[in-house]
This record gives structure tokens, C-alpha cells and sequence, in this order.
């Protein structure tokens, strides 16, 4: 017999409660996030908030609370949690770990690539899922009575995130010297495609980093605004990839060069790179991602929270004991790896 739906919590900690109105329906939640003056700190309620949103207007039955339950499933971004924090007997935390370290007590983690180092665990230890990062809110796409201009290159994300080499001024005075301008999106107008003819997002040249704990949403949002996307050589994107249409990948300054010559010498490349793009959309907007997250919550939480109320407090006490010695164990070498790689000449 199908078990009946536990309640549910989504939580922000009562000092990072946000001040004044918030948001009650997803399509307002752009609006009152564009009032942030930085970008930092917002992405734990994009996740939270905003997933709350999506699922409450879906017609899940949920809440947003300030303090957490004593029995219950409560969802919350990896900021908000406390590491001390350990679940009652009747508790099941979720955490959406992203790109930060998983919470040692909670019983299941959220992850945003489906090559999290964290998913190679999840069979002895971590119990981890990957779900999509939700759209840019209110993104609006390329204007197209641009029709085959291309002028503008751009990178929406923050600055940190961005290859050194595409923040100097010999970068830009290299696509000026092809006819195209540079611009660094601030974060007030991550939402804004409308004037873009292509982005492009590199975190990094050197070493063989593919950024596993990062999201495909560059590309995603690319896709939805009408645009070609040139990316690094993250995993996300690559788990994304059905052919060469979907985006460029480049591993040099030079190679960003040659795919944005060929963007702008071929406009069949760009309008196949588009309509590529309108395909692939289908299956990637936030219709889509609520529906992950509810068969995430029936089919993987719920289970997870009455086969936790099941165990035994001597089973409880043994699971969160193997979770914090193991994630110590981590600490410790990674602590070491780094002393290592200091001493090596």
C-alpha cells in the first residue's frame, strides 16, 4: 500500500529570513529577487524559495518555515543548515548541497550535476540525487529584430567564475578588433538576452578540471534565449550534449576566437545553432523540473522518511555516527592534500 504524504517543510533559518514581502507565486520571484544589489548569497533562495514556489503552485501540499520541525521531511539550501544539526527520529533532512560539502547528518543530499564526486558514494554512504537548477526567472530572450546581427558576445555569471584571461583588456580589445563587444552581464540583468548574440563561459583554462559540482544552466538558458553558447569543458554541459549544435566547447583563448569567427562569418551555423536550441528546450524548462522534483519527493523522500521513523534508535544513532567520522575522515584528507601539495617543489 502506497504510503501517505508526510508533512512537508521548506526552511530559512529565522536570521536569514528575508526582509518585507516575499514572493507568493513563482512568477513574482524574479521581480523581488532583481531588488538584491549582489549576486552572492542568492542562490540558496533561488533554491529554496523559489523551489517551494514551483511546488506549492503545483499543488503540492507544503510549507515555508523558519524553524525546523521535529517530524516531517524539511528541504533546505547547504547555507542554511547548521553542521551541528541532527535529525529527530521522526526528521528527514534534505539538503540541496550543490557546490558545497554535504551536511553530515542529513539523510539525503541534492546535487546539481550528474557527475557529483558525491554520487560515486551515494551506494555505501551518501544518499545523493541529481535535479536541475530552475531557469533564470524572467528571462527574456535575444530580440529578434536583430535578425542576422552579430555584434554582442557576453557572460552572464559572476566575475570569480570567469576564465582570467577573458578579464583582460587584451580580450577585449580582440573581439573589438573583430567587430564585436565585450560585456561582463551584471547581476541586475542576468535576465536580459535581449541584445546578446552569443555567451561565452569559461571557468578555467588550465589543468583537466570539468567543474562536476557545477550546473548545466549557462547553456540552458543559452538554449532558451535563442542564442549560441561557446562553454569550457565542464561535465555538465557535456552530460547535456546530444551533437556539435548544442554549444562550442574550447579549451583556449584561441579556440574561443576561432568558434567566435566561425559564429560570425556563418549564419546558417547560427541559425542551425538556434533551432537546435528550440528542440532542445522542449524537454528543459521548469515545467519539467517540478515534475523531478515531486517524483523526487514521492518516489525517493517519502520512503526514505518512514523507512528513517522505522529504524531503530540504536540504527539512527549508527547512521548519523558513520556519516560525521566519515565526513571528518574527508576533512582531515583533504587537509593533507593540501599541506602536500604546498611542501611539493
Amino acid at each position: 500500500m502506497k504510503e501517505s504524504l508526510p508533512p512537508i517543510y521548506f526552511y530559512i533559518p529565522k536570521s536569514q529570513w528575508p526582509v518585507g514581502d516575499m514572493p507568493q507565486i513563482p512568477e513574482e520571484y524574479g521581480d523581488w529577487m532583481s531588488s538584491w544589489n549582489s549576486r552572492y548569497g542568492r542562490g540558496k533562495y533561488d533554491w529554496t524559495l523559489q523551489t517551494y514556489l514551483y511546488l506549492k503552485a503545483d499543488g503540492l501540499s507544503c510549507k515555508l518555515i523558519n524553524f525546523v520541525p521535529k517530524e516531517g521531511i524539511v528541504i533546505s539550501h547547504r547555507d542554511f543548515w547548521s553542521d551541528n544539526l541532527k535529525p529527530s527520529s521522526k526528521l528527514l533532512i534534505v539538503c540541496i548541497k550543490v557546490d558545497r560539502e554535504p551536511h553530515p547528518y542529513a539523510q539525503l543530499q541534492v546535487v546539481q550535476n550528474n557527475q557529483d564526486e558525491l554520487l560515486k558514494r551515494s551506494q555505501f554512504l551518501w544518499q545523493s540525487y541529481p535535479l536541475r537548477f530552475w531557469l533564470q526567472s524572467k528571462l527574456i530572450p535575444r530580440d529578434r529584430n536583430r535578425g542576422d546581427r552579430f555584434e554582442n558576445a557576453a557572460f552572464f555569471g559572476v566575475l570569480d567564475n570567469l576564465a582570467a584571461q577573458l578579464q583582460q583588456p587584451q580580450w577585449e580589445e580582440q573581439l573589438s578588433a573583430m567587430g564585436l563587444r565585450w560585456e561582463v552581464v551584471k547581476c541586475d540583468r542576468w535576465h536580459d538576452y535581449s541584445e546578446v548574440d552569443v555567451i561565452v563561459a569559461v571557468r578555467s583554462f588550465e589543468g583537466s578540471n570539468t567543474f562536476d559540482s557545477k550546473p548545466a544552466s549557462k547553456l540552458i538558458n543559452a538554449w532558451h534565449a535563442g542564442i549560441p553558447a561557446i562553454l569550457g569543458r565542464e561535465s555538465a554541459y557535456r552530460h547535456e550534449r546530444k551533437s556539435e549544435l548544442d554549444y562550442i566547447e574550447v579549451a583556449s583563448t584561441e579556440e574561443v576566437i576561432a568558434a567566435l569567427f566561425s559564429l560570425k562569418n556563418d549564419f546558417n551555423l547560427r541559425q542551425e545553432m538556434v533551432n537546435n536550441g528550440n528542440i532542445r528546450v522542449q524537454e528543459m524548462g521548469n515545467t519539467q523540473i517540478t515534475f523531478l522534483w515531486r517524483n523526487f519527493l514521492t518516489n525517493v523522500a517519502v520512503p526514505a522518511y518512514y523507512r528513517w521513523c522505522r529504524a531503530s534508535l540504536a540504527q539512527q544513532q549508527i547512521f548519523l555516527m558513520r556519516r560525521y567520522l566519515i565526513l571528518k575522515a574527508n576533512r582531515v584528507q583533504s587537509q593533507l592534500n593540501q599541506l602536500l601539495a604546498v611542501k611539493s617543489p
